[in-house]
This record gives C-alpha cells, sequence and structure tokens, in this order.
C-alpha cells in the first residue's frame, strides 16, 4: 500500500512517515498544497494524510480539487481545529474521515486499515483467493490451514494483488503501489519477489495462485481444474 502525506510541520511529516514504513506501507511526502498535485500526476495511491493547514493550499482547497478532479482516493484530513463546522466542512468537500491533533499513532493506523478496507468490501477484513487468505486487521496470512510467514513488502504486495484478484497487473502498476520514490532497488524487484511469494504461497500445493501472463504482468486467481 503505498500512501501520501501532506503536512507542512516537517518534524510531525517525517515522524508519521516513519511510523507508516514501520507498519509496512511505502510513503512519499510533501509539505504544501500545490506538491500534492505534482505527486497525485505521477504515481497512484491508496490513501493521502491531508493536512488543513498548509501553505500555498490549504487542505480544503486540496481536497476540493481532487474531487472535482474525479479522484476517489481515500482522505484523511489532519486538523488542529476540533469544532463540529470545521470536521462538516472537512466531510462535505470530500475527506473519508479525519483526525484530531495531537493523535495516537495507534489511532491514525487504524483508521488507515478501515479506509484501506473500504475498496475491499464494506463488511470483511478477511481477502481469499482459492484456500488462501489475508486477514487485513492482523496482517496474517494462511494457506488453508497453515500460516504463511511474509516480509512487510512481500506481505503488501501480495495484498495489493489479493485486492485486485483476477486482475492482470503490469510490473510498474505493482511497483508503484508497493515501492515509493525512495526506493533504489534493481529493475527487476517485482519478479524477484513474486519468487518469493510463490515459493511461500504456492510451493508443495498442486493449485498455483500465483500466475505470469507473458508480456502483461502477474495476476492472482483460481483457474479452474
Amino acid at each position: 500500500m503505498r500512501i501520501l502525506i501532506a503536512e507542512d510541520e516537517r518534524d510531525l511529516n517525517h515522524l508519521i512517515a516513519k511510523r507508516l514504513r514501520d507498519a509496512g506501507y511505502s510513503v512519499d511526502a510533501c509539505y504544501d498544497g500545490e506538491q500534492v498535485f505534482d505527486y497525485l500526476s505521477c504515481a497512484e495511491y491508496d490513501a493521502v494524510i491531508l493536512d488543513i493547514m498548509m501553505p500555498k493550499r490549504n487542505g480544503i482547497e486540496v481536497l476540493g480539487k481532487m474531487r472535482a478532479g474525479g479522484s476517489t482516493v481515500p482522505v484523511l484530513l489532519l486538523t488542529a481545529k476540533d469544532s463540529i463546522e470545521d470536521r462538516v466542512t472537512g466531510l462535505d468537500a470530500g475527506a473519508d474521515d479525519y483526525l484530531i491533533k495531537p493523535f495516537a499513532f495507534e489511532e491514525l493506523l487504524a483508521r488507515l486499515r478501515v479506509l484501506l478496507r473500504k475498496p475491499v468490501t464494506e463488511k470483511s477484513n478477511v481477502l481469499t483467493v482459492g484456500d488462501l487468505s489475508l486477514h487485513v486487521d492482523t496482517r496474517r496470512v494462511f494457506r488453508k490451514d497453515r500460516e504463511i510467514q511474509l516480509s512487510s513488502k512481500e506481505y503488501a504486495l501480495l495484498h495489493y494483488m489479493m485486492q485486485n484478484a483476477g486482475i492482470v497487473l503490469s510490473r510498474d502498476k505493482l511497483e508503484q503501489h508497493v515501492w515509493d520514490y525512495d526506493f533504489s532497488g534493481g529493475s527487476n524487484v517485482i519478479d524477484v519477489y513474486i519468487r518469493y511469494l510463490r515459493k511461500k504461497v504456492d510451493e508443495g500445493y498442486e493449485q498455483k495462485l500465483i500466475h505470469t501472463v507473458r508480456g502483461h504482468g502477474y495476476v492472482i486467481r483460481q483457474e479452474k481444474p
């Protein structure tokens, strides 16, 4: 999952980014409202954390322009104002949720999990493909009754593929959603991590779930025998 943070308080920005990376997310960060659009034009994000009080464009203006342009990416607003009027203004502008400063990082992470779960299903926090299940809230993965231990990047890659089960995803699309701009790995990083996932998810099972579509990318799906 790739997150964009727009927060002009640099210490807070860096702290949020560190905590999110520690939690397994890929993170890009900017410091004013104009920069948000530069980042959004260059990458696809799974969620945006948007401070309301920022230079050049405030968070409400940014959010309004995003929604007017058709963006449906989940947005969590950060605000130092706790009046009902301010909260209503943010939600009416198209925010999916808001958090009042100061806040506990555990709450920020919990709210992000909810936002990222919504596009998948409103009722369940478990993704399934065949006998493979991924529990979003606990970050646990099972093939039948066997638990699979994954690194943070392996989990992020599998999570994104399972959110898009049945859809062929290009290497570029997978890389955009799992790695941020600070990544400096090789051009074959997706192929390497797909091999890691295949070894952990498919090895030893007759039914393979991760498939290569030559010339296009990868897909996770249960194929008919």
